[in-house]
């Protein structure tokens, strides 16, 4: 058979499979092509890789600033980003690295508002999602983002320290007062800045800072007041601060009546309200009282409690005071310190002064009465209170 393929078909039937295998490929074209698809996960065919992408965060927060964080991504294919808002930028966009360190970049907010963005990762047929915040521009929160301690208040006025490094003129007014003006504090209260230019106020990292100091002899501090001329009548005010830690100092936190006439109206019958006070000789003790004509201290019939929170000198916590028509609450860390009602007091003006507006005080006095009770350390000074923020808020 020399010359003849080794399967030899002869020619009568080639022409006969040939018109076979047409007409098969015309009657069944879809059976046919179906049975090699690898897109067939049902009949043996090959299955699709299914891709993995995982993130080191799921979201990312920032101040109101430009600012930069660092996001860790894992998978096993070649990946690229998207992202949703033009003030957000990422690098790299895009790896064949399948583990890369991402850096995610913001610009300055320059809006009130918080504002948010998504980037989106994607690898093969996975996706995974990284939540970008932004908080109001410099780092100012959004008055709606400001939430009560106290359902049904809303936010009227607020300052969080971040802007500038002096208080506002038109929200803030020093006091200026010599040594002995009361309770036989040994401070100076100056505005801002001592003879020598030494600095009693200031606002930096977040936060506005009382310090208390000596200076060619003489002790100086700072007690400031917040819309004197105006104040609030009832609602919930808040503090949140960390109090100077030595032997002599007295930090306060409390409130006085707007334009009070002391001539017809004197202390204590016009009323008083601390929200916040300590001594350093008992550090970390905090206390509340109410001051009024009939119940006061210089008679021992004050209205007040105390409580040792063991780091108010090492540790930021919240003061707070809900007032209303016949109650006045006060707070540490959203825990009741006093409770004092009209119904109990009395109604009258010297048993329940609380009628009319009142202006919010911080001060650091040196010694006096009680802060000076166990004596002074001046190795203590200079010592400083901080303050993080004063929010008002009154009923919706």
């Amino acid at each position: 058979m020399a010359g003849q393929p080794f399967f030899f078909i002869p020619s009568e039937y080639m022409k006969s499979i040939k018109q076979y295998n047409l007409i098969a490929f015309l009657i069944f074209p879809f059976i046919l092509w179906g049975c090699g698809s690898d897109s067939d996960d049902t009949g043996g065919g090959v299955t699709p890789a299914t891709n993995v992408i995982s993130l080191s965060a799921t979201e990312l927060n920032f101040d109101g600033n430009s600012g930069s964080q660092t996001v860790t991504l894992t998978t096993d294919h070649e990946w690229a980003a998207s992202v949703s808002d033009d003030w957000v930028s990422v690098d790299p966009k895009s790896s064949t690295n399948r583990n890369a360190t991402v850096t995610v970049t913001v610009q300055k907010n320059g809006n009130y508002d918080g504002r948010q963005a998504t980037v989106t990762f994607m690898a093969g047929t996975a996706r995974a999602t990284l939540k970008i915040v932004q908080a109001g521009g410099d780092g100012v929160p959004d008055p709606d983002a400001i939430v009560c301690p106290i359902p049904g208040y809303k936010l009227v006025w607020n300052d969080e320290f971040d802007k500038g490094t002096s208080l506002s003129r038109s929200d803030w007014t020093h006091e200026v007062k010599g040594h002995h003006w009361v309770n036989n504090e040994l401070q100076n209260y100056v505005d801002e800045k001592t003879p020598d230019g030494q600095w009693v106020t200031r606002i930096k990292n977040g936060c506005l800072q009382i310090r208390c100091l000596k200076e060619n002899g003489s002790i100086y501090s700072a007690r400031v007041y917040a819309h004197i001329n105006q104040g609030w009548k009832y609602g919930y005010i808040e503090a949140k601060m960390k109090l100077p830690v030595g032997r002599g100092t007295w930090p306060a936190w409390w409130m006085m009546p707007v334009g009070n006439d002391w001539s017809t109206n004197p202390w204590p019958m016009c009323g008083e309200i601390d929200i916040m006070e300590e001594v350093g000789a008992v550090p970390n003790e905090v206390s509340s009282s109410v001051h009024t004509q009939d119940y006061n201290h210089t008679k021992g019939t004050q209205k007040t409690h105390a409580m040792n929170i063991g780091t108010a000198e090492t540790e930021f916590h919240t003061y707070g005071l809900e007032w209303t028509e016949n109650s006045i609450t006060t707070y540490v860390d959203d825990k009741v310190q006093l409770a004092v009602t009209k119904a109990a007091l009395g109604s009258g003006h010297n048993q329940w002064p609380f009628h009319y507006a009142f202006y919010p005080i911080l001060n650091l006095a040196w010694g006096g009465d009680w802060g000076g009770m166990k004596g002074v350390d001046e190795s203590a000074l200079p010592c400083i209170m901080e303050v993080e923020y004063v929010r008002v808020f009154q009923k919706k």
